[in-house]
Parts: structure tokens; C-alpha cells; sequence
């Protein structure tokens, strides 16, 4: 029977901690990369969005306003009919609306009243609506652009972008979430080499901390 080195046995559970220690710090660098890869498109168009935001008084818009007119025929024009105050254009009227102006106003919720229905069409960078005289069944729409600038400040707040863009945002934040935690643990497993790791760490949350106590009223 093979003799077992007493050195070999008591070194076994410091081997399977190294062993174990390694396998995560893979883990983190491994995951630490994909949410590096997944968010870094979005962290940068959020940072410079962030400086155009920061300075959006200084920053010059010249707002272009498109006014387009149509008209609903007769027979369309006897189905306007609304079940609730706020209920949207029935399908047919919001396709001859999409047709004379080129508004896309289906499952938008309407505004009735006893001579028009108003139907409001924000979207980033600028805005639109539509209204439909329900006597005459004249359609007046009106389009407002203020420029790219002011396109990509809206998708950075999330304003009137829609439900994709929405769930975009919330992968985008976990990605940066993960990124970040994974971030930390990684200065934790290099910091006995790093002796200034923590005093930066504890500066940048100090930072925005004594900022927001001091200058922030």
C-alpha cells in the first residue's frame, strides 16, 4: 500500500481553495468582458448624450414646423364615433389619416369633443399631432422638428420612444450593473497589489456625495 506525505495531505485544502479561487476569478473577468461588450455602444452614446443634456441651454435648436391638411370622405367621416373620452381612431379613419398626412395615429388615444377629435403624436426630437373636424371631416396635422441634438436627448430620458426602446434601456442598465459589480470584485482580487485601489474607489463615491451636500440646494 503507497505510503501518503503528510505535507501532501495537509496542503490539499489550501490546493482546492487556490483551485477555487482561480475558477471564480474567471467567472468575473468572463462576465466582467461580456457586459463590457454588451454596453459599451450604449455607455458611450449615453455619456455624450449626458454633456449634450448638461448643456442643452447653450446648444441652439431651430425647430422646423410641417403643417399638412386632408380630408375624410363622407363615409368615414359618419363612422367618427368614439365609445370613451379617450378612445383612439377607429382603424379605418387612422389608415385615411396615415394616408393624407402621413401620421400614423392607430391605437393613440384621442381627445373627443362635439367638433373635433384631437389626437396628440410626441415623439423624440420633436412633436406631432393630428385633428379631424368632425363636422367638415377636415384633417389638420402639424409636425415639429427640432433637430438630431435634441433626438438623442430624448432617446437618453426615454421620451415618447416607445416600448423597445424602453426594454433597451433596462438591458442596457443591468449589463452596466453587472459591469460594475463584477468591476468591483475585480479590484478586490488585485488590490493587495494596487495599494492606491481603495482610496480611488472611496474618492469617486465621495465626489458626487460632498457635491450634492454642499452645492446642491
Amino acid at each position: 500500500m503507497p505510503s501518503v506525505n503528510p505535507s501532501e495531505t495537509k496542503n490539499l485544502p489550501r490546493k482546492k481553495s487556490r483551485k477555487w479561487r482561480n475558477w471564480w476569478v474567471k467567472q468575473l473577468h468572463t462576465w466582467h468582458w461580456i457586459s463590457a461588450a454588451i454596453s459599451l455602444a450604449a455607455m458611450l452614446f449615453f455619456a455624450v448624450t449626458g454633456i449634450t443634456l448638461n448643456h442643452a441651454a447653450s446648444i441652439s435648436a431651430n425647430p422646423v414646423v410641417r403643417d399638412t391638411s386632408g380630408q375624410l370622405s363622407p363615409a368615414l367621416l359618419a363612422t367618427l364615433t368614439a365609445k370613451s373620452d379617450d378612445a383612439p381612431l377607429p382603424a379605418p379613419i387612422a389608415a385615411a389619416v396615415r394616408g393624407a398626412v402621413g401620421l400614423d395615429a392607430s391605437g393613440k388615444p384621442g381627445e373627443w369633443s362635439d367638433s373635433e377629435v384631437y389626437v396628440a403624436l410626441p415623439r423624440p426630437g420633436g412633436d406631432a399631432w393630428v385633428s379631424i373636424d368632425r363636422a367638415s371631416g377636415k384633417i389638420t396635422s402639424e409636425v415639429t422638428d427640432r433637430g438630431w441634438i435634441s433626438y438623442l436627448n430624448d432617446l437618453h430620458k426615454g421620451r415618447n420612444s416607445g416600448s423597445a426602446w424602453f426594454w433597451f434601456i433596462d438591458v442596457f442598465a443591468a449589463a452596466c450593473i453587472l459591469f460594475t459589480v463584477t468591476g468591483l470584485f475585480l479590484l478586490q482580487v488585485h488590490a493587495r497589489h494596487r495599494p492606491s485601489t481603495w482610496p480611488v474607489v472611496l474618492a469617486g463615491i465621495a465626489l458626487p456625495v460632498v457635491l450634492a451636500l454642499l452645492f446642491i440646494h
